[in-house]
Protein backbone atom coordinates (compact mmCIF):
# COMPACT_ATOMS: atom_id res chain seq x y z
CA UNK A 1 0.00 0.00 0.00
CA UNK A 2 2.98 2.61 0.77
CA UNK A 3 3.78 2.02 -2.76
CA UNK A 4 0.61 2.90 -4.08
CA UNK A 5 0.66 5.83 -2.46
CA UNK A 6 4.06 7.26 -3.09
CA UNK A 7 2.92 6.44 -6.82
CA UNK A 8 -0.16 7.91 -6.60
CA UNK A 9 1.42 11.27 -4.98
CA UNK A 10 4.39 11.38 -8.23
CA UNK A 11 1.50 11.01 -10.42
CA UNK A 12 -0.32 14.23 -8.44
CA UNK A 13 2.57 16.17 -9.17
CA UNK A 14 2.83 14.98 -12.74
CA UNK A 15 -0.74 16.58 -12.97
CA UNK A 16 0.83 20.37 -13.67
CA UNK A 17 2.13 21.37 -16.88
CA UNK A 18 5.06 22.79 -14.44
CA UNK A 19 6.52 19.93 -12.98
CA UNK A 20 7.32 19.21 -17.08
CA UNK A 21 11.15 18.73 -16.88
CA UNK A 22 13.37 19.87 -20.76
CA UNK A 23 15.45 16.45 -21.80
CA UNK A 24 12.93 14.03 -20.47
CA UNK A 25 11.66 11.39 -22.17
CA UNK A 26 8.82 8.81 -21.30
CA UNK A 27 9.43 4.76 -22.48
CA UNK A 28 6.34 3.59 -23.25
CA UNK A 29 4.05 1.86 -21.48
CA UNK A 30 4.78 -1.78 -22.44
CA UNK A 31 8.77 -2.33 -22.25
CA UNK A 32 9.19 -5.48 -23.54
CA UNK A 33 7.47 -4.84 -26.74
CA UNK A 34 8.59 -1.88 -26.99
CA UNK A 35 11.93 -1.64 -25.49
CA UNK A 36 14.20 1.27 -26.12
CA UNK A 37 10.76 3.58 -27.85
CA UNK A 38 10.51 6.98 -26.27
CA UNK A 39 7.64 9.49 -26.78
CA UNK A 40 9.12 13.37 -26.08
CA UNK A 41 7.63 16.42 -27.10
CA UNK A 42 8.92 19.70 -29.43
CA UNK A 43 12.73 20.34 -27.58
CA UNK A 44 12.96 16.72 -25.80
CA UNK A 45 10.16 17.66 -23.20
CA UNK A 46 8.01 15.41 -21.54
CA UNK A 47 4.16 16.74 -21.48
CA UNK A 48 3.43 14.44 -18.74
CA UNK A 49 -0.12 14.35 -21.35
CA UNK A 50 -0.16 11.75 -23.97
CA UNK A 51 -2.22 9.49 -25.24
CA UNK A 52 -1.59 5.98 -24.93
CA UNK A 53 -0.97 4.33 -28.56
CA UNK A 54 -4.25 3.22 -30.20
CA UNK A 55 -3.10 0.38 -32.25
CA UNK A 56 -0.88 -2.70 -30.62
CA UNK A 57 1.16 -5.04 -33.44
CA UNK A 58 -0.26 -8.30 -31.58
CA UNK A 59 -2.63 -9.19 -29.03
CA UNK A 60 1.04 -9.77 -27.16
CA UNK A 61 1.64 -6.01 -26.98
CA UNK A 62 -2.28 -4.99 -25.79
CA UNK A 63 -1.91 -7.73 -23.02
CA UNK A 64 1.23 -5.99 -22.26
CA UNK A 65 -0.40 -2.41 -21.90
CA UNK A 66 -2.60 -3.54 -18.79
CA UNK A 67 -5.35 -0.83 -19.79
CA UNK A 68 -7.77 -2.37 -18.29
CA UNK A 69 -9.02 -4.01 -15.03
CA UNK A 70 -7.84 -7.89 -14.32
CA UNK A 71 -6.14 -9.37 -17.13
CA UNK A 72 -9.10 -8.56 -19.52
CA UNK A 73 -8.33 -7.91 -23.87
CA UNK A 74 -10.01 -5.65 -25.80
CA UNK A 75 -9.13 -5.39 -29.33
CA UNK A 76 -5.95 -3.63 -30.12
CA UNK A 77 -6.95 -0.14 -32.18
CA UNK A 78 -9.36 0.45 -28.74
CA UNK A 79 -7.44 3.90 -27.93
CA UNK A 80 -6.98 4.65 -23.57
CA UNK A 81 -6.26 8.44 -22.78
CA UNK A 82 -4.34 8.90 -19.19
CA UNK A 83 -1.80 10.85 -18.03
CA UNK A 84 1.88 9.42 -18.76
CA UNK A 85 5.45 10.12 -17.31
CA UNK A 86 8.21 8.02 -17.19
CA UNK A 87 10.09 8.33 -13.43
CA UNK A 88 13.90 6.97 -14.34
CA UNK A 89 13.15 3.18 -14.89
CA UNK A 90 9.25 3.25 -14.11
CA UNK A 91 6.44 4.41 -16.19
CA UNK A 92 3.52 5.52 -14.50
CA UNK A 93 0.29 6.37 -15.60
CA UNK A 94 -3.30 7.55 -14.71
CA UNK A 95 -6.54 7.75 -16.09
CA UNK A 96 -10.34 7.60 -14.48
CA UNK A 97 -13.86 8.47 -14.94
CA UNK A 98 -16.19 10.58 -13.00
CA UNK A 99 -19.88 11.21 -13.71
CA UNK A 100 -21.40 13.38 -11.76
CA UNK A 101 -25.29 12.26 -12.46
CA UNK A 102 -29.08 13.67 -12.45
CA UNK A 103 -31.59 10.37 -12.85
CA UNK A 104 -35.53 11.19 -12.97
CA UNK A 105 -37.55 7.95 -13.24
CA UNK A 106 -41.71 7.14 -13.92
CA UNK A 107 -43.83 4.62 -13.06
CA UNK A 108 -45.17 3.51 -9.65
CA UNK A 109 -41.52 2.23 -8.75
CA UNK A 110 -39.60 5.50 -10.41
CA UNK A 111 -37.42 7.10 -8.45
CA UNK A 112 -35.00 10.42 -8.58
CA UNK A 113 -31.54 11.29 -7.26
CA UNK A 114 -28.62 12.96 -7.71
CA UNK A 115 -25.09 11.00 -7.34
CA UNK A 116 -21.73 10.08 -8.83
CA UNK A 117 -20.36 7.36 -10.51
CA UNK A 118 -16.36 7.42 -10.51
CA UNK A 119 -13.02 5.65 -10.24
CA UNK A 120 -9.58 6.18 -10.99
CA UNK A 121 -6.54 3.96 -11.43
CA UNK A 122 -2.84 4.61 -11.51
CA UNK A 123 -0.85 1.97 -12.68
CA UNK A 124 3.07 1.57 -12.86
CA UNK A 125 5.15 -0.49 -15.21
CA UNK A 126 9.06 -1.20 -15.58
CA UNK A 127 10.70 -3.74 -16.87
CA UNK A 128 12.51 -6.56 -14.11
CA UNK A 129 14.52 -9.14 -14.93
CA UNK A 130 13.54 -10.69 -18.23
CA UNK A 131 10.10 -9.81 -18.02
CA UNK A 132 7.56 -6.73 -17.22
CA UNK A 133 6.55 -5.81 -13.49
CA UNK A 134 3.07 -4.24 -13.61
CA UNK A 135 1.69 -2.63 -9.93
CA UNK A 136 -1.97 -1.34 -10.02
CA UNK A 137 -4.78 0.26 -7.90
CA UNK A 138 -8.61 1.16 -8.81
CA UNK A 139 -9.98 3.40 -6.18
CA UNK A 140 -13.73 4.51 -6.06
CA UNK A 141 -15.13 7.15 -3.86
CA UNK A 142 -18.95 6.00 -4.93
CA UNK A 143 -19.38 5.03 -1.11
CA UNK A 144 -19.38 8.66 -0.12
CA UNK A 145 -20.95 10.09 -3.65
CA UNK A 146 -23.79 7.43 -3.59
CA UNK A 147 -25.78 7.74 -0.38
CA UNK A 148 -27.93 5.45 0.95
CA UNK A 149 -25.76 2.39 -0.44
CA UNK A 150 -27.39 2.41 -3.88
CA UNK A 151 -28.66 4.65 -6.80
CA UNK A 152 -32.34 3.99 -8.55
CA UNK A 153 -32.22 1.80 -11.88
CA UNK A 154 -35.18 0.14 -12.51
CA UNK A 155 -35.11 -3.98 -12.36
CA UNK A 156 -31.64 -3.53 -11.78
CA UNK A 157 -30.76 -6.51 -9.00
CA UNK A 158 -27.84 -7.77 -7.37
CA UNK A 159 -26.13 -7.79 -3.81
CA UNK A 160 -27.54 -5.74 -0.83
CA UNK A 161 -28.43 -2.60 1.00
CA UNK A 162 -28.87 -2.61 5.25
CA UNK A 163 -29.46 -6.78 5.16
CA UNK A 164 -32.11 -6.53 2.30
CA UNK A 165 -31.74 -7.59 -1.57
CA UNK A 166 -31.14 -4.74 -3.72
CA UNK A 167 -34.16 -4.12 -5.57
CA UNK A 168 -34.22 -1.34 -8.69
CA UNK A 169 -30.79 0.15 -8.00
CA UNK A 170 -27.39 -0.66 -8.08
CA UNK A 171 -25.04 -0.79 -5.71
CA UNK A 172 -21.92 1.45 -5.24
CA UNK A 173 -18.41 -0.04 -6.12
CA UNK A 174 -15.76 -0.52 -3.30
CA UNK A 175 -13.27 2.24 -2.54
CA UNK A 176 -10.58 -0.18 -3.24
CA UNK A 177 -11.94 -1.84 -6.79
CA UNK A 178 -8.78 -3.30 -7.28
CA UNK A 179 -4.54 -3.55 -5.63
CA UNK A 180 -2.76 -6.04 -7.99
CA UNK A 181 0.85 -7.02 -9.45
CA UNK A 182 1.18 -8.45 -12.63
CA UNK A 183 4.16 -9.95 -14.10
CA UNK A 184 4.79 -10.95 -17.92
CA UNK A 185 7.59 -12.70 -19.47
CA UNK A 186 8.22 -12.74 -22.67
CA UNK A 187 8.69 -16.73 -23.54
CA UNK A 188 9.70 -15.42 -27.32
CA UNK A 189 8.72 -13.13 -29.30
CA UNK A 190 5.08 -14.38 -29.71
CA UNK A 191 4.26 -16.26 -26.70
CA UNK A 192 3.75 -14.46 -23.45
CA UNK A 193 3.50 -16.01 -19.72
CA UNK A 194 1.51 -13.78 -17.70
CA UNK A 195 1.02 -14.00 -13.62
CA UNK A 196 -1.47 -11.60 -11.70
CA UNK A 197 -2.01 -11.31 -7.92
CA UNK A 198 -4.55 -9.02 -6.06
CA UNK A 199 -6.40 -8.94 -2.96
CA UNK A 200 -8.65 -6.92 -4.56
CA UNK A 201 -8.85 -7.76 -8.68
CA UNK A 202 -10.69 -9.06 -11.94
CA UNK A 203 -10.68 -12.79 -12.04
CA UNK A 204 -10.28 -14.24 -15.71
CA UNK A 205 -14.74 -14.45 -15.76
CA UNK A 206 -16.19 -12.93 -18.45
CA UNK A 207 -15.33 -9.70 -20.93
CA UNK A 208 -13.83 -6.12 -19.67
CA UNK A 209 -16.12 -5.04 -17.07
CA UNK A 210 -19.01 -2.37 -18.33
CA UNK A 211 -16.25 0.63 -16.86
CA UNK A 212 -13.66 0.28 -18.71
CA UNK A 213 -14.94 -0.67 -22.27
CA UNK A 214 -15.03 1.63 -25.00
CA UNK A 215 -18.57 0.47 -25.99
CA UNK A 216 -19.87 1.78 -22.49
CA UNK A 217 -17.25 4.71 -21.89
CA UNK A 218 -20.17 7.47 -21.57
CA UNK A 219 -22.77 5.44 -19.94
CA UNK A 220 -22.39 5.91 -16.23
CA UNK A 221 -25.25 3.25 -15.58
CA UNK A 222 -24.28 -0.48 -14.95
CA UNK A 223 -26.07 -3.02 -17.21
CA UNK A 224 -29.07 -4.50 -15.86
CA UNK A 225 -27.09 -7.97 -16.67
CA UNK A 226 -24.20 -6.81 -14.78
CA UNK A 227 -24.29 -9.78 -12.53
CA UNK A 228 -25.60 -12.74 -14.91
CA UNK A 229 -22.25 -11.30 -17.32
CA UNK A 230 -19.15 -8.84 -15.64
CA UNK A 231 -20.04 -8.79 -11.94
CA UNK A 232 -16.83 -10.43 -10.61
CA UNK A 233 -14.73 -7.92 -11.70
CA UNK A 234 -14.21 -6.67 -7.88
CA UNK A 235 -13.51 -9.91 -6.18
CA UNK A 236 -10.99 -10.82 -3.35
CA UNK A 237 -7.89 -12.50 -3.01
CA UNK A 238 -7.39 -13.47 -6.50
CA UNK A 239 -4.44 -15.60 -8.51
CA UNK A 240 -4.36 -15.81 -12.40
CA UNK A 241 -1.76 -17.27 -14.95
CA UNK A 242 -2.23 -16.79 -18.23
CA UNK A 243 -0.30 -17.75 -22.03
CA UNK A 244 -0.84 -15.45 -24.81
CA UNK A 245 0.73 -16.96 -28.24
CA UNK A 246 0.16 -15.00 -31.74
CA UNK A 247 -3.44 -13.72 -30.62
CA UNK A 248 -5.04 -16.47 -28.76
CA UNK A 249 -4.77 -16.19 -24.73
CA UNK A 250 -6.20 -18.72 -21.96
CA UNK A 251 -5.90 -18.34 -18.67
CA UNK A 252 -6.95 -20.18 -15.35
CA UNK A 253 -7.93 -18.09 -12.42
CA UNK A 254 -8.60 -19.10 -8.23
CA UNK A 255 -10.50 -16.37 -6.09
CA UNK A 256 -12.79 -15.85 -3.25
CA UNK A 257 -16.49 -16.45 -4.49
CA UNK A 258 -18.35 -13.99 -2.25
CA UNK A 259 -19.73 -10.95 -3.73
CA UNK A 260 -18.41 -7.68 -1.69
CA UNK A 261 -20.08 -6.70 1.30
CA UNK A 262 -22.36 -3.87 1.36
CA UNK A 263 -19.40 -1.80 4.26
CA UNK A 264 -17.59 -0.57 1.01
CA UNK A 265 -14.57 1.16 2.77
CA UNK A 266 -12.55 -1.95 3.53
CA UNK A 267 -11.29 -4.76 2.10
CA UNK A 268 -12.77 -7.80 2.25
CA UNK A 269 -10.84 -11.47 1.73
CA UNK A 270 -11.21 -15.26 2.22
CA UNK A 271 -10.18 -18.39 1.09
CA UNK A 272 -9.79 -19.19 -2.68
CA UNK A 273 -13.19 -21.50 -2.96
CA UNK A 274 -13.73 -20.57 -6.94
CA UNK A 275 -11.89 -20.83 -10.12
CA UNK A 276 -12.63 -19.53 -13.79
CA UNK A 277 -10.88 -20.00 -17.18
CA UNK A 278 -11.04 -17.90 -20.17
CA UNK A 279 -10.12 -18.14 -23.85
CA UNK A 280 -9.67 -15.12 -25.66
CA UNK A 281 -9.16 -14.75 -29.63
CA UNK A 282 -8.30 -11.15 -31.75
CA UNK A 283 -8.34 -12.60 -34.83
CA UNK A 284 -7.61 -8.62 -35.85
CA UNK A 285 -6.75 -5.52 -34.96
CA UNK A 286 -10.99 -4.28 -34.63
CA UNK A 287 -11.78 -7.96 -33.25
CA UNK A 288 -11.70 -9.51 -29.91
CA UNK A 289 -13.83 -12.85 -29.11
CA UNK A 290 -13.43 -14.23 -25.66
CA UNK A 291 -15.34 -17.19 -24.28
CA UNK A 292 -15.35 -18.15 -20.17
CA UNK A 293 -16.68 -20.22 -17.58
CA UNK A 294 -16.28 -20.15 -13.59
CA UNK A 295 -17.93 -21.92 -10.98
CA UNK A 296 -18.75 -19.20 -7.79
CA UNK A 297 -18.73 -20.49 -4.35
CA UNK A 298 -21.69 -18.80 -2.31
CA UNK A 299 -21.24 -15.66 -4.07
CA UNK A 300 -24.65 -13.96 -2.36
CA UNK A 301 -24.47 -13.70 1.65
CA UNK A 302 -28.69 -13.83 1.81
CA UNK A 303 -28.11 -17.55 0.01
CA UNK A 304 -24.93 -18.80 1.42
CA UNK A 305 -25.31 -22.54 0.71
CA UNK A 306 -25.79 -21.79 -2.97
CA UNK A 307 -22.95 -22.10 -5.68
CA UNK A 308 -23.34 -20.30 -8.82
CA UNK A 309 -22.02 -22.08 -12.75
CA UNK A 310 -21.44 -19.01 -14.73
CA UNK A 311 -20.77 -18.79 -18.70
CA UNK A 312 -20.03 -16.06 -20.46
CA UNK A 313 -19.24 -14.97 -24.21
CA UNK A 314 -18.59 -11.99 -25.75
CA UNK A 315 -17.66 -9.89 -29.06
CA UNK A 316 -15.59 -6.77 -28.97
CA UNK A 317 -15.47 -4.95 -32.41
CA UNK A 318 -13.62 -1.53 -32.45
CA UNK A 319 -12.36 0.41 -35.51
CA UNK A 320 -11.20 4.18 -35.69
CA UNK A 321 -12.62 6.70 -38.08
CA UNK A 322 -11.37 10.29 -39.01
CA UNK A 323 -11.58 12.15 -35.60
CA UNK A 324 -13.22 9.82 -33.59
CA UNK A 325 -13.62 6.15 -33.16
CA UNK A 326 -16.73 3.41 -33.02
CA UNK A 327 -16.66 0.69 -30.07
CA UNK A 328 -19.37 -2.31 -30.10
CA UNK A 329 -19.94 -5.41 -27.85
CA UNK A 330 -22.29 -7.66 -28.57
CA UNK A 331 -22.34 -10.09 -24.72
CA UNK A 332 -24.09 -12.98 -23.44
CA UNK A 333 -24.35 -14.24 -20.02
CA UNK A 334 -25.54 -17.38 -18.33
CA UNK A 335 -26.01 -17.81 -14.23
CA UNK A 336 -26.89 -21.30 -13.58
CA UNK A 337 -27.55 -22.10 -9.65
CA UNK A 338 -25.99 -25.63 -8.47
CA UNK A 339 -28.59 -26.11 -5.28
CA UNK A 340 -31.57 -26.46 -8.50
CA UNK A 341 -30.62 -25.70 -11.56
CA UNK A 342 -32.38 -23.06 -12.44
CA UNK A 343 -30.78 -20.37 -15.03
CA UNK A 344 -31.29 -16.80 -15.88
CA UNK A 345 -29.60 -15.48 -18.93
CA UNK A 346 -28.70 -11.84 -19.71
CA UNK A 347 -28.46 -10.66 -23.78
CA UNK A 348 -26.65 -7.43 -24.09
CA UNK A 349 -25.66 -5.01 -27.23
CA UNK A 350 -23.66 -1.39 -26.51
CA UNK A 351 -22.38 0.74 -29.38
CA UNK A 352 -20.64 3.89 -28.95
CA UNK A 353 -19.83 6.17 -31.62
CA UNK A 354 -17.32 9.31 -31.37
CA UNK A 355 -17.36 11.60 -34.28
CA UNK A 356 -16.47 15.25 -34.93
CA UNK A 357 -13.73 15.00 -32.27
CA UNK A 358 -15.88 15.75 -29.58
CA UNK A 359 -19.11 14.19 -29.80
CA UNK A 360 -20.43 11.09 -28.36
CA UNK A 361 -23.47 8.82 -29.21
CA UNK A 362 -24.51 5.56 -28.04
CA UNK A 363 -27.03 3.06 -27.16
CA UNK A 364 -27.27 0.13 -24.64
CA UNK A 365 -30.23 -2.54 -25.61
CA UNK A 366 -30.44 -5.21 -23.21
CA UNK A 367 -32.55 -8.50 -22.87
CA UNK A 368 -32.08 -9.76 -18.92
CA UNK A 369 -34.04 -12.64 -16.83
CA UNK A 370 -34.77 -11.29 -13.54
CA UNK A 371 -35.52 -12.93 -10.21
CA UNK A 372 -38.82 -12.76 -7.77
CA UNK A 373 -36.90 -10.58 -5.59
CA UNK A 374 -38.13 -7.92 -7.70
CA UNK A 375 -41.51 -8.88 -5.68
CA UNK A 376 -40.31 -8.03 -2.68
CA UNK A 377 -40.13 -4.64 -3.73
CA UNK A 378 -37.75 -3.04 -0.03
CA UNK A 379 -38.62 -5.83 2.15
CA UNK A 380 -36.74 -8.19 3.64
CA UNK A 381 -36.58 -11.85 2.45
CA UNK A 382 -39.52 -13.89 3.70
CA UNK A 383 -38.95 -17.16 5.58
CA UNK A 384 -38.07 -20.29 3.05
CA UNK A 385 -37.71 -17.54 0.33
CA UNK A 386 -36.26 -19.08 -2.38
CA UNK A 387 -34.62 -16.76 -5.62
CA UNK A 388 -35.91 -18.15 -8.57
CA UNK A 389 -35.64 -16.20 -12.22
CA UNK A 390 -39.35 -16.29 -13.35
CA UNK A 391 -39.46 -13.19 -16.29
CA UNK A 392 -37.76 -11.11 -18.43
CA UNK A 393 -36.93 -7.12 -18.66
CA UNK A 394 -36.01 -5.49 -22.08
CA UNK A 395 -33.87 -2.23 -21.97
CA UNK A 396 -33.52 0.17 -24.95
CA UNK A 397 -31.03 3.07 -23.78
CA UNK A 398 -30.05 5.93 -26.75
CA UNK A 399 -27.45 9.00 -25.17
CA UNK A 400 -25.62 11.76 -26.57
CA UNK A 401 -23.00 14.09 -25.13
CA UNK A 402 -20.44 16.49 -26.52
CA UNK A 403 -17.05 17.52 -24.81
CA UNK A 404 -17.11 21.50 -23.81
CA UNK A 405 -14.08 23.83 -22.39
CA UNK A 406 -10.75 23.52 -22.88
CA UNK A 407 -9.31 22.11 -19.39
CA UNK A 408 -5.77 21.01 -19.09
CA UNK A 409 -5.32 17.12 -18.81
CA UNK A 410 -9.01 16.72 -18.71
CA UNK A 411 -11.88 16.16 -20.86
CA UNK A 412 -15.37 17.36 -19.81
CA UNK A 413 -18.61 16.66 -21.39
CA UNK A 414 -22.01 17.42 -21.02
CA UNK A 415 -24.60 14.49 -21.96
CA UNK A 416 -27.93 12.74 -20.84
CA UNK A 417 -29.61 9.24 -22.23
CA UNK A 418 -33.21 8.08 -22.21
CA UNK A 419 -34.27 4.19 -21.57
CA UNK A 420 -37.49 2.53 -22.20
CA UNK A 421 -38.38 -0.76 -20.55
CA UNK A 422 -40.15 -3.48 -21.99
CA UNK A 423 -42.50 -5.23 -18.91
CA UNK A 424 -43.28 -8.63 -18.73
CA UNK A 425 -47.08 -9.43 -17.99
CA UNK A 426 -46.09 -10.36 -14.58
CA UNK A 427 -44.16 -7.30 -13.25
CA UNK A 428 -46.97 -4.77 -15.20
CA UNK A 429 -48.72 -4.22 -11.77
CA UNK A 430 -45.74 -3.17 -9.94
CA UNK A 431 -44.23 -1.47 -12.54
CA UNK A 432 -46.78 -0.10 -14.98
CA UNK A 433 -46.63 -1.05 -18.80
CA UNK A 434 -43.82 1.56 -20.14
CA UNK A 435 -41.80 3.15 -16.89
CA UNK A 436 -38.92 5.53 -18.79
CA UNK A 437 -35.91 6.64 -17.06
CA UNK A 438 -33.95 10.22 -18.62
CA UNK A 439 -30.66 10.82 -16.81
CA UNK A 440 -28.25 13.33 -16.85
CA UNK A 441 -24.99 14.16 -16.55
CA UNK A 442 -21.23 16.02 -16.87
CA UNK A 443 -18.75 13.83 -16.64
CA UNK A 444 -14.26 14.45 -16.55
CA UNK A 445 -11.91 11.83 -18.24
CA UNK A 446 -7.99 12.38 -17.50
CA UNK A 447 -6.25 12.45 -20.93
Amino acid sequence: MRTILVIALVMLRALSPAQSMPGMCMPTPSPPAQTGAQHCGMGGMNHAQMKMPAVHASLVQSIEAHNSSGTDAQPSSTPTEMFMIGVGNWTLMLHGDAFLNAIQQTGPRGRDKIFSTNWIMPMAQRKLGRGALTLRAMLSLEPATISHRLYPELFQQGETAFGRPIVDGQHPHDFVMELAALYDLRLSERTLLSFYAAPVGDPALGPVAYPHRASAAEDPLAPLGHHLEDSTHIADDVVTVGVTYRNARLEASGFHGREPDEFRWNIDSGRIDSWSTRLTLNPGKNWSVQYSLGQLHSPESLAPTEDIRRMTASLLYNHAIAQGNWASLLLWGRNQSLSDGNVGNGYLLESTLRFAAKNNVWTRIENADRTNELLLDDRPLPAGFTERYFARVQAFTLGYDREIGNLPHLSAALGGQFTVYGVPGPLQGLYGTHPVGALLFLRLRAR
